[in-house]
């Protein structure tokens, strides 16, 4: 794979009111809506290539989903099904379902430049710069040898007893965070920021509509206005 996305799929009562949302907290521009029904935007930013898009959809909940770039994606699906995922549809990009059941596509958009951090009135600096997968315990490792199996970035461990990552590469825009979760069903993803003051980000995302959920030593988890979680950390942006 050369590139990684996210997208923030929406139910369409909240689509509205999401997508100032998720602008204004990135610092990127939403793009005219596109597909056969308007369903689609890129959020673009300022400089760099997007890694974050938003999707109208018709599920009651709200929920990311990861496009995977690659060269071929047909040759990328079939790999992915020897190593575990379940195939749901092809358009020419393939819709898949990683082992835990979370869904993902191949895609083959060029991209290869990660946009920098956002920088805000108050000087401090921001960037939506990480998926965490949220995978339940029973599922945990045949899940993780699955996402460094398909993109090839190395694993590593982490100073938290719940969570470990894949190490991204230098070129890449969103990193990958795996965590061990109690609760049972399908493997889930969230997004995490990475602030150089969480104190005066989290009153800027309350201000903008987002709720706090709890408050850890290192991260925030907020609910943005569709009550998506999303996390605010104290990794730095830079």
């Amino acid at each position: 794979m050369f590139w990684m996305s996210a997208f923030i799929d929406v139910p369409a009562p909240a689509f509205e009111t999401s997508v100032p949302f998720w602008s204004a907290i990135s610092g990127y521009e939403p793009s005219a809506l596109r597909g056969p029904d308007g369903e689609f935007l890129t959020l673009v930013p300022p400089a760099g290539d997007d890694h974050l898009r938003m999707q109208r959809v018709g599920d009651p909940s709200p929920r990311i989903h990861l496009d995977v770039h690659v060269p071929d994606p047909r040759a990328a699906a079939d790999l992915a099904l020897e190593i575990g995922a379940t195939e749901v549809l092809d358009h020419g990009y393939v819709v898949m379902r990683s082992p835990g059941g979370l869904t993902f596509c191949l895609v083959s958009r060029p991209a290869a430049v990660a946009a920098p951090p956002a920088r805000w009135q108050d000087g401090s600096r921001s960037i939506v710069d990480q998926v965490c997968l949220d995978i339940p315990r029973s599922g945990f490792d045949a899940e993780a040898a699955f996402w460094q199996a398909l993109l090839g970035w190395p694993h590593a461990g982490s100073s938290y007893a719940e969570f470990e990552r894949l190490v991204r590469p230098d070129d890449q825009a969103l990193r990958i965070l795996l965590q061990r979760v109690g609760d049972d069903g399908p493997v889930r993803a969230h997004l995490d920021l990475a602030c150089s003051s969480r104190e005066r980000e989290l009153l800027r995302h309350v201000g903008l509509g987002a709720k706090v959920v709890t408050d850890n030593d290192a991260w925030t988890v907020m609910a943005d206005p569709a009550g998506m979680a999303y996390c605010l950390t104290d990794r730095s942006p830079d």
